[in-house]
């Protein structure tokens, strides 16, 4: 019995004869999506305190259970409620990430908010961050690009954490 090649298993639709891979090219991450145990609470946080508007609603049987978070352009944080949600350092996405304008302006609005936030701190990849953390315990990192970050200069950075 003949073996087929990987190229064929992988895109049987297509003959033999194309010899290109299939590219896929990510745009931009579309969103995020976290648990709430008090779906409410979730979204004043990150509306009243991160000032993210809600795109539209989740709805089951005539009741809200979930929302997406416009993050500008196409980005999204998406929320469904799940009672006994709990955040642990042990789940397979230790966080996300939230780019804002003027990092100082952001820290000063979240402390005047009664938020926990962390000093501003210039990372490795010359980035300025600085942490926070939802009603549900998730890390959000608040980010602040400088002319000399490593996403847009490139070049390996030495981690100092």
């Amino acid at each position: 019995m003949r073996r087929a090649s990987t190229r064929a298993m992988m895109t049987p639709h297509l003959s033999d004869h194309r010899e290109e891979p299939i590219m896929i090219k990510v745009k931009q991450l579309a969103h995020v999506c976290i648990f709430a145990n008090d779906l409410e609470k979730t979204r004043s946080f990150y509306r009243d305190v991160l000032g993210m508007d809600t795109q539209f609603n989740f709805l089951r049987d005539g009741k809200i259970f979930g929302f997406y978070l416009n993050c500008g352009s196409r980005s999204h944080v998406e929320v469904f409620q799940k009672d006994g949600a709990s955040y642990s350092d042990l789940n397979q996405i230790n966080h996300f990430c939230l780019e804002v304008e003027n990092i100082d302006a952001a820290i000063a609005h979240l402390r005047s908010e009664g938020v926990d936030v962390t000093s501003k701190k210039r990372a490795c990849d010359d980035t300025y961050q600085a942490w926070i953390r939802d009603p549900n315990g998730v890390k959000i990192e608040l980010f602040e690009y400088t002319e000399k970050s490593a996403q847009f200069v490139g070049g390996d950075r030495i981690a100092d954490w």
